[in-house]
């Protein structure tokens, strides 16, 4: 079987669902259901190999990675509980700024317990194990960590997946480095299968196809599980908020003013563990400047849903490695991701993706 080894960084609710994901769709091959590809160029999700995983969490660190994926604080809903031995141990990683301060005032139960382990050397690992992809699930706000892991991949010729909206893929800097090297990345801050931010970006162009003029709009979001409990420190949500606002500022020909439009998240509600619960409303003008305001309530499990986009993410960067082509892949970046290096509209973005596959775009 043609195997595409992958290494995560954090194995926290997104790589638990990714996981368990992997083991369901590995024996529903005749009922795909919830896939935008079951195969892709001859990869199947049952092709993605988890070979090697980091964190810094004493109740995952050391672990089995089938146990790690169900240790607290991960508390996304169950999709496979029965996970075979995957022969991979999680090893201990930097931590450097990956744990906000704040979290030592919450339960264990709720955020991380750090390990007195010492971290190891990740490069080695990453070759060791014959890694072809990393995929980058950090807390947001891990810049320094980020950085590091992505630098370790220009060192060891792994592409990078990064799902967090530190500015690696869409960086002009990091992106000629992975160009020069001839490495893809993908990249940056997953958006969900049917999220928050891809329902906002597709109203706004619908409002704005449709002639109505945009005054105002927001997005409010709302979860319980440690990814919005570590959003409490509002100093790690710059880029965060940047990501999500630029990616619905990309839909009109002349973004809003700041003050008009905020998106982002805003709170910490423990009870929703991963579910996620946004609110988003929008107010315009149609025909006659006549007020129109549209709002929605949507809620969804946070960490499949991102998992829907990563299947995608991981088999379309094996394709690129396959083809020897280097670099930011910009058509599964539009199409998967917050901040990609360069906007387009989700259908734009989706074609662009099939002509990749039929190996009708480069990148």
């Amino acid at each position: 079987m043609r195997e595409i080894r992958v290494a995560v960084v954090g194995v926290g609710n997104c790589a638990s669902s990714l996981i368990q994901g992997l083991q369901y769709y590995s024996q529903k091959r005749k009922d795909p259901i919830g896939l935008m590809h079951y195969d892709i160029c001859g990869y199947k999700p049952e092709n993605i190999k988890i070979v090697a995983a980091f964190d810094i969490d004493r109740r995952k660190v050391g672990k089995p990675l089938e146990e790690a994926i169900f240790s607290p604080p991960n508390c996304t809903k169950t999709i496979e509980d029965a996970i075979p031995p995957l022969n991979v141990k999680v090893s201990m990683g930097p931590v450097l700024d990956g744990v906000s301060p704040h979290m030592k005032g919450y339960p264990a139960e709720r955020t991380f317990l750090v390990s007195k382990e010492k971290p190891v050397d990740v490069v080695s690992i990453l070759k060791e194990k014959d890694v072809e992809i990393l995929i980058n699930y950090l807390p947001v706000g891990s810049e320094k960590a980020a950085r590091y892991y992505a630098q370790c991949c220009l060192e060891s010729r792994v592409s990078l997946v990064n799902c967090i909206p530190v500015f690696i893929a869409s960086d002009s800097g990091w992106a000629k480095k992975f160009k020069q090297k001839k490495i893809p990345i993908i990249g940056d801050d997953v958006k969900s299968q049917i999220g928050a931010t891809i329902i906002h970006r597709n109203l706004t162009k619908l409002f704005h196809d449709r002639g109505v003029k945009i005054d105002r709009t927001y997005q409010l979001n709302t979860g319980g599980n440690t990814d919005f409990l570590n959003m409490l420190n509002r100093e790690r949500l710059i880029s965060k908020k940047i990501s999500k606002t630029e990616a619905v500022q990309s839909m009109l020909a002349i973004p809003m003013p700041s003050e008009n439009i905020h998106i982002g998240p805003s709170d910490y509600v423990p009870w929703q563990n991963d579910n996620k619960v946004c609110f988003m409303r929008l107010e315009g003008r149609i025909f006659g400047d006549v007020p129109i305001n549209l709002e929605l309530r949507l809620s969804v499990e946070d960490s499949p849903n991102s998992a829907g986009c990563m299947v995608d993410a991981i088999r379309c960067c094996k394709v690129a490695r396959d083809r020897g082509v280097g670099g930011v892949l910009e058509s599964i970046s539009a199409y998967t991701m917050k901040h990609p290096i360069k906007q387009y509209p989700d259908e734009t973005a989706r074609t662009m993706v099939e002509e990749f596959i039929r190996g009708e775009r480069e990148r």
